[in-house]
């Protein structure tokens, strides 16, 4: 296929969103493989929300959109296991997926258009609101943001979509949106 690229893919039953911070264990080999690949390469790795199956074992069947996770810094657990901070970066669109023989399955990917740089337009206003009140209430490292940040329509959207008690279906709706005024839109519809 035309300009895709392939990217290991780490099913999980959570929906990773570009700016986002995600922790994550590592045991099973063929994620140990990844990682160490990944870190070799300096690349990411892609996250797909799960539809069918489990994190562990037989490969599972994921949603067609997903994020690239990018390593921040690893760790290991008292009893050995390896830890990751990854942060939600890039989104891609699967086109195809294959699974290679230890388990791990990489996807042919198309990137998905990066967000423009617009302003968050009045009738999102209420949002900008909510996500600093939010930010005031529950801290953490968005809290910390530099005031021009709340103008930017696809950094509210993302905030408030990763903070939002959402389930994992509307998440990956979110996901899925490529325009961030319509996704703040869905937000707004979702808060009423």
């Amino acid at each position: 296929m035309a300009n895709t690229e392939s990217l290991p893919l780490f099913p999980l039953h959570t929906v990773l969103l570009p700016g986002a911070p995600l922790g994550l264990r590592i045991f099973e080999p063929r994620y140990l493989d990844m990682v160490r690949d990944c870190s070799h390469r300096n690349a990411g790795f892609g996250v797909c929300l799960i539809l069918e199956g489990e994190e562990v074992g037989v490969p599972a069947s994921t949603a067609a959109f997903g994020t690239e996770a990018r390593i921040e810094d690893f760790g290991s657990t008292d009893n050995g296991l390896l830890t990751l901070q990854v942060r939600g970066a890039r989104r891609f669109h699967v086109r195809q997926t294959r699974v290679r023989d230890n388990g791990l399955i990489v996807g042919d990917i198309e990137w998905l258009v990066r967000d423009p740089d617009d302003e968050i337009q009045p009738q999102h206003g209420l949002l900008a609101t909510l996500l600093s009140n939010l930010l005031d209430q529950i801290g953490g490292e968005h809290a910390k943001a530099p005031r021009a940040r709340f103008d930017e329509a696809a950094w509210v959207g993302w905030r408030l979509a990763e903070l939002l008690p959402l389930d994992d279906a509307r998440r990956q709706s979110l996901l899925q949106q490529d325009d961030p005024h319509l996704r703040l839109d869905r937000l707004l519809e979702l808060i009423q």
